[in-house]
């Protein structure tokens, strides 16, 4: 999503508007836990403060597709996020093979970056509530009802049952 900031710079226009909406191909969700995100809503505004920086605007609304932590099901995530700041400082910290901003920029990795911050640990489908989790001999364990025991202390536990015997 590369914006051309000539006009900007030469003071054509006071600001360049963004109004765009973007889908992410299955290649660019590789690696991610995203099964898919598609029309992100991408709005605001580029513009040049009183020091001729270069300053963004943006809001980004979506719905990515994450796999629920019990069935492994699609689940619909909504988010929302809001970016405000110099694009110089912005481009620094996503990038370390940052280039100086000339006459345009790609604005797609800063999009990118801040949908990533937005990945939730996990989701669970509401469907998922109703799933029975114990059964004939076996039970789902997770880190909230997994209890932690020191194996050396139930080696203590082993001898203590000896002795009552």
């Amino acid at each position: 999503m590369i914006i051309d900031l000539t006009k900007l710079k030469s003071g054509i226009e006071k600001e360049i508007v963004i109004n765009n909406s973007y889908s992410f191909s299955k290649d660019e969700l590789k690696g991610t836990e995203i099964i898919s995100l598609d029309d992100v809503s991408i709005t605001g505004n580029i513009h040049m403060n009183s020091l001729n920086e270069y300053f963004i605007n943006l809001t980004i609304d979506g719905v990515m597709y994450l796999p629920c932590a019990v069935t492994l099901e699609p689940v619909d995530y909504k988010f929302h996020v809001e970016i405000s700041d110099s694009l110089e400082k912005i481009m620094e910290e996503i990038s370390e093979n940052y280039k100086k901003i000339e006459n345009s920029i790609d604005i797609l990795p800063i999009i990118w970056e801040n949908i990533l911050m937005e990945i939730p640990m996990r989701v669970v489908s509401k469907k998922a509530h109703d799933i029975k989790l114990s059964g004939d001999g076996w039970k789902l364990i997770t880190e909230d009802n997994h209890e932690k025991v020191n194996p050396e202390f139930e080696k203590l536990k082993d001898l203590l049952k000896e002795k009552e015997v």
